[in-house]
């Protein structure tokens, strides 16, 4: 992978989910019956970000959670022999919630689509609402988030890298490209 620029920053990364936070709140005319659900792995950071956010803002509690696809991905005998599966943490009835899955980038719509699988085995939820820091488009499938932070237009052999504390000990989103083999 050749890095070729740096897309965004901490300050630049925070003031967007700060917007998809507001953004939340007005569509769903308030909190009454949110749930955040953090896609692992660096959804997980956002989503928290999107949820401390939204509860400071409101001044009431939302839910929220961590949501491991790993077993509902379309690709899951490609990625290894012995794929790593973290839990899922929904400590709350999804049912008759709004639920806003938060990922990092949306790409082919995969992920989200291995979300909603998941999600629906958990019970029926009033809506899911989707939000990424970045769409960089590509669809595969017909998908598309309901709040995003940057859209990114990439080329096929560009990559987004998205930085966090948690995972990355630093807050970025970076453009690469692939290199040839």
């Amino acid at each position: 992978m050749k890095i070729k620029s740096k897309i965004m920053e901490k300050v630049d990364i925070f003031r967007s989910l700060k917007r998809i936070s507001h953004e939340i709140i007005e569509k769903n005319k308030g909190t009454e019956n949110l749930a955040i659900l953090g896609i692992r792995r660096r959804g997980v950071p956002l989503g928290e970000i999107i949820h401390k956010e939204i509860e400071a803002e409101e001044k009431k509690k939302v839910a929220s959670g961590i949501l491991d696809i790993t077993l509902y991905r379309d690709d899951l005998s490609t990625l290894a022999d012995k794929p790593k599966v973290n839990s899922t943490e929904i400590d709350w009835n999804v049912n008759d919630m709004n639920i806003v899955l938060v990922d990092d980038v949306l790409y082919t719509g995969r992920t989200i689509r291995a979300a909603l699988d998941e999600i629906m085995d958990y019970g029926r939820p009033r809506s899911i609402q989707v939000a990424v820091l970045i769409d960089r488009g590509h669809r595969e499938l017909p998908i598309m988030a309901d709040y995003v932070g940057k859209i990114i237009p990439t080329k096929s052999n560009e990559v987004i890298e998205v930085k966090t504390d948690e995972t990355d000990g630093e807050w970025a989103v970076w453009i690469a490209e692939k290199t040839k083999k």
